[in-house]
């Protein structure tokens, strides 16, 4: 299913304010490309959004003369709001998840009140990939793969022999994502990575997130190998019951995302805001005690 003769050109655009990496995944000037993760601005201080990220993306697909095929989450983003709505405005091409966001989607209509401005039923998106789906990016082979553990709704996306692991993974020094979110589970998480760890070793494996420590600068890009050598948490020597009760006793130390009320309400409508209110204000809802 992989074909390794294929290795697409991977621009990374980072975010050090949420830790997230963007993608453009194409295959030269003039091809279709994907955009993996986009992000919006937002400060959460003022509730103001702002498109800057975004609008670096979009001045290098404009100036490779890019067709923008895909607009790729790989899951239901508790750190950012998603720019997907806006970049497919400004560029087109579809806002894709997996279909298992319908789960996720369920929880958070009842955490956040949302009734029927919320169908749960994924439609807010253009397309619902199921596991092992192939698609293409312009000429180059593509398949989706379910990695739960996080969410119950994430998808790593398999470009050529580029691997968007979405927070499935982190670089080996930083280990792997937390697995408490509703419907997150350790075990799951484990044998998901494994998946994912299956892989040719010579794999390229492109993380959503980066949290270096102070002794190196941010990287986002790594191997099937190296993660399979060095992982601090999932590498080969790493049985799945001392990863669940690694993972299960660090999060219990862990607090909520910074972003993670404003976000989810974002990301689960496919990036869209809530519509705006007789004041012609849109608005995001708090609950209290509810997480």
């Amino acid at each position: 299913m992989f074909d390794l003769a294929q290795s697409p050109i991977v621009i990374p655009f980072f975010d050090p304010v949420t830790a997230t990496i963007t993608y453009v995944v194409h295959a030269g000037p003039g091809s279709a490309c994907a955009i993996v993760d986009p992000v919006l601005d937002y400060d959460p201080k003022s509730g103001r959004t702002s498109t800057e990220s975004a609008d670096r993306v979009i001045a290098y697909v404009r100036e490779n003369s890019l067709t923008v095929q895909w607009l790729l989450e790989t899951h239901a983003h508790a750190d950012h709001m998603s720019s997907a709505p806006y970049l497919k405005s400004q560029l087109g091409g579809k806002i894709a998840i997996g279909e298992h966001i319908r789960t996720v989607q369920g929880v958070f209509r009842k955490v956040f009140n949302l009734g029927d401005t919320l169908a749960a039923d994924g439609s807010e998106f253009d397309h619902l990939f199921k596991d092992n789906e192939s698609f293409e990016v312009g000429a180059i082979g593509a398949h989706a793969m379910h990695v739960p553990g996080h969410t119950p709704a994430d998808l790593a996306y398999q470009i050529g022999d580029a691997v968007f692991v979405g927070d499935t993974m982190f670089m080996p020094d930083v280990g792997s994502a937390r697995c408490d979110f509703p419907g997150g589970d350790a075990h799951t998480l484990y044998r998901s990575a494994r998946r994912l760890l299956s892989l040719p070793g010579e794999t390229r494996l492109f993380m959503c997130h980066d949290y270096p420590p102070e002794s190196r600068e941010p990287r986002f890009e790594t191997t099937v190998e190296e993660e399979r050598r060095g992982n601090i948490h999932l590498n080969d020597s790493v049985s799945e019951e001392s990863f669940v009760a690694m993972r299960t006793a660090r999060d219990r130390t862990l607090a909520m995302p910074n972003l993670i009320l404003p976000s989810i309400q974002v990301n689960i409508r496919a990036g869209r805001m809530p519509e705006p209110e007789d004041n012609g204000t849109r608005y995001l809802k708090i609950p209290l005690n509810a997480l």
